[in-house]
């Protein structure tokens, strides 16, 4: 048998032990076909030898045949796997035979074929089974015809020792690969799981964002849109009919909270979200026809990535639109209402200084006159109130910045409130430099001077105290109100800048006022580039804490 048909018949019976389901009959034609091939070989080369069924190589040819017709005709699929080791052993008793006369012939090399079917069938029990057979089989048969010389012996115990060693080999190789096989199965199971978990998230996800009533967008750290529901999209259709590329900053019909002033690409919610900005209640207009457009208000949120660095941006956009109208009706009705009012106060106050300056009135009328005129003070301070209040959602507070003393103007308006303390018993004093020139809107900031002494003392018990303090910190003047009176419930804090709105602990001591005091300072601050904080206890008093730039840029 040459070299090229030993590989030749490697690689055939290679091929058919490694796949998935060896079929018997496949395994022993192959073993058939190469004994076959080795006797014509044989003869080829010379050897003389009687093939009948008396000669061992007849025999051999025999029980290769009733092998090869055994393999053909039983059901091994309906055996068990035990069963078909038959087969294997038939071969090895074949080649036993055929090296009866000379256990160094080159056929006992075939001995191999049976020797990895074994090992692919039994795994190492079939390395065992392989020794065994081969040592009664092939070794002692051949001793016994041959006598015991040491080329003997050994030839007939390393053939089956070689034999079984590729029997183990084959066997240890097909159970790596089946270790291997079950735990890709096992990771492919569980692969298979968690994309379905997956693919069920995410359909319920899209299922839940698309039913939601505001508008989401989720950007990447380059600004395009990773996701958008349904509700977005609508919105998008009206900001950009000719549509939209999926990147953020793109300028369309989108406008300020004016609804007329059109967005800048700086101004562009995504353009904010994009450089890590987070924001709540940023309000704009969508689209270009004011019969379909639509109110939104944006809120952003920075995305990270498990290292903390910035990967993108969460945006949602809720609609305001109803909102938004139902407050510039109000407000206009506030604004008419209020110029309406201005005219007959400032004839109220007018005429009731000239009867004051009279020297023939009686002390009564006097009294009385000045009743009239605190409470048209009161309900002058309310109306103006109710003018800024209506302002507030037009935009910013317009400030009109100049060199002013802002030491001077805090001075002016604790003095101012000194009376009222005096006549609650209410200690107030004020600390602050001599002077200190800033860049503010004089009116304004008086304005919030007065709101936050005023309303200490308004808040504080008789026998209380309200500290004033004027400093510089940095770049930013510092202006702190603090006082010993009712506090503010934790609850409370997020709505006490809110139009309107009053605590719980003012309604139930039923302190004056209707709540648009902070609201407008914190408006006012603001416009000056400013921020405005608060420390409050209940029963432990509030500290008010206002800064503002010195040179009038926030």
């Amino acid at each position: 048998m040459t070299d090229h048909t030993r590989r030749d018949a490697s690689r055939v019976g290679g091929g058919l032990l490694l796949a998935a389901d060896p079929q018997p009959h496949a395994l022993q034609g192959v073993f058939a076909l190469l004994l076959a091939m080795g006797i014509v070989l044989r003869t080829v080369g010379g050897e003389s030898f009687v093939l009948s069924t008396t000669s061992s190589i007849g025999l051999a040819v025999v029980v290769t045949l009733l092998a090869s017709a055994l393999a053909a005709l039983l059901p091994w699929d309906r055996l068990p796997v035990w069963a078909s080791a038959l087969l294997p052993l038939l071969d090895i008793a074949a080649v036993g035979l055929l090296t009866v006369d000379d256990p160094t012939a080159s056929s006992s090399v075939f001995i191999v074929l049976p020797a990895f079917w074994l090992g692919r069938l039994l795994g190492r029990t079939g390395a065992a089974v392989t020794l065994v057979a081969g040592l009664v089989l092939v070794g002692l048969p051949s001793l016994s015809e041959v006598g015991l010389t040491p080329t003997n012996l050994a030839a007939a115990t390393l053939v089956p020792l070689v034999a079984a060693w590729a029997s183990l080999a084959i066997a240890s190789n097909f159970e790596q690969v089946r270790v291997q096989q079950e735990e890709t199965e096992h990771h492919s199971a569980e692969l298979s799981a968690a994309l379905e978990v997956i693919e069920h998230q995410r359909r319920v996800s899209d299922a839940i964002l698309d039913s939601v009533d505001v508008g989401l967008v989720l950007l990447d750290r380059e600004g395009a849109y990773q996701a958008v529901n349904r509700r977005h999209r609508d919105f998008m259709r009206l900001a950009y009919p000719d549509g939209h590329a999926g990147r953020a900053g793109q300028l369309g019909h989108v406008f300020g909270p004016d609804g007329v002033s059109m967005l800048t690409r700086a101004q562009m919610p995504t353009v904010r979200a994009l450089e890590g900005e987070e924001f709540d209640d940023c309000r704009i207009w969508v689209g270009e026809d004011p019969l379909t457009s639509r109110a939104l208000s944006v809120s952003a949120r920075a995305v990270r990535d498990d290292r903390g660095s910035f990967a993108g941006a969460a945006l949602a956009y809720n609609d305001v639109t109803d909102f938004m109208r139902a407050l510039r009706v109000k407000d206009d009705f506030i604004s008419s209402v209020s110029h309406e009012l201005r005219t007959p106060l400032t004839s109220i106050r007018g005429y009731s200084d000239l009867l004051l300056d009279r020297d023939d009135l009686p002390a009564d009328a006097v009294r009385q006159l000045a009743v009239v005129i605190r409470n048209a003070e009161r309900l002058q301070r309310l109306v103006v109130d109710l003018l800024h209040s209506a302002q507030i959602d037009m935009g910013p507070i317009q400030v009109d910045r100049v060199r002013s003393d802002l030491a001077l103007i805090v001075g002016e308006a604790v003095a101012a409130a000194a009376p009222a303390a005096t006549a609650t018993h209410i200690d107030l004093s004020y600390t602050g430099p001599e002077r200190l020139v800033v860049m503010v809107d004089q009116d304004r900031i008086r304005q919030v001077v007065d709101n936050l002494v005023s309303n200490a003392i308004k808040y504080t018990p008789p026998n209380g105290r309200v500290d004033v303090r004027l400093q510089v910190d940095g770049s930013r003047v510092e202006l702190v109100v603090a006082d010993t009176g009712i506090g503010i419930d934790a609850a409370d804090r997020d709505r006490l800048f809110t139009r309107f709105w009053r605590s719980r602990h003012a309604e139930e001591q039923s302190i004056q006022g209707v709540g648009l005091g902070l609201s407008i300072t914190k408006s006012i601050v603001e416009s000056h580039g400013g921020r405005i904080e608060v420390d409050s206890e209940v029963g432990r008093g509030s500290t008010f804490r206002v800064r503002v730039p010195v040179d009038g840029r926030g």
